[in-house]
């Protein structure tokens, strides 16, 4: 099987009800940014923080996968598929995607202060005063503006093995993400699903100007068409 490599973004999840945080003025939730998702912001205001992530991982447990996620994870009966995400959800677990690697990191776990690779699955509200089995403070494990992108090198690994790109839900403008189409092998096909694409088509990139919701069902479609005879 082709290997399709799914490159997605806030605009997939956002379908699902799950806010993009960064509103038009900057601002996520009334809150500069570097407030709730700095290191800096950490330091400053612990409590601050957590009680954002808690309202989003709250919020997360309460919405359900959306048709974009389902028919991504349908994709892998035909082909072997790698989603590499912006997102700190599990919306694409949970649709039935196998090969998941998120790039910021994920909601529903926390990690040790004191051992970034200390991780536990966390459902709950985050507090002050939870800790690790080192006695240090856990805090989300989601990367901040600031922190390295741990699993850039695999995700550059997977693109540059890919037959076939996809990017659902992304302007592909935040860099390091923005950077990963850079690796892949000279003409691979790529599909970019965005209702106000901000590129242009040419041989190799072809644009569907749809939400992920009405978009990736007909990249589904001629994808399976066009590769899976």
């Amino acid at each position: 099987m082709k290997n399709l490599v799914v490159l997605t973004g806030a605009g997939i999840s956002a379908e699902s009800g799950i806010k993009t945080f960064r509103d038009e003025d900057g601002l996520w939730e009334g809150h500069d940014v570097m407030q709730v998702a700095s290191p800096m912001g950490w330091k400053k205001n612990k409590e601050l923080v957590l009680d954002f992530y808690n309202k989003r991982r709250r919020q997360l447990l309460s919405v359900q996968p959306n048709k974009a996620h389902l028919v991504l994870a349908e994709l892998e009966n035909d082909f072997n598929v790698e989603v590499i995400t912006q997102n700190i959800d599990d919306l694409h677990e949970r649709a039935g995607s196998s090969n998941v690697l998120h790039l910021h990191g994920e909601l529903l776990k926390v990690r040790s202060t004191f051992d970034e690779d200390l991780l536990l699955d966390w459902k709950q509200d985050l507090n002050i005063g939870d800790f690790c089995e080192h006695n240090f403070q856990l805090r989300p494990h989601v990367v901040w503006f600031g922190e390295a992108v741990p699993m850039m090198e695999k995700a550059i690994q997977k693109v540059s093995n890919a037959d076939i790109i996809a990017i659902v839900g992304t302007s592909m403008q935040v860099y390091p993400a923005a950077g990963l189409v850079d690796f892949a092998p000279p003409k691979t096909p790529m599909y970019f699903i965005d209702p106000k694409p901000n590129i242009s088509e040419n041989n190799y990139l072809s644009i569907l100007a749809e939400k992920a919701v009405t978009g990736v069902p007909k990249l589904a479609k001629e994808l399976r068409e066009k590769f899976n005879r």
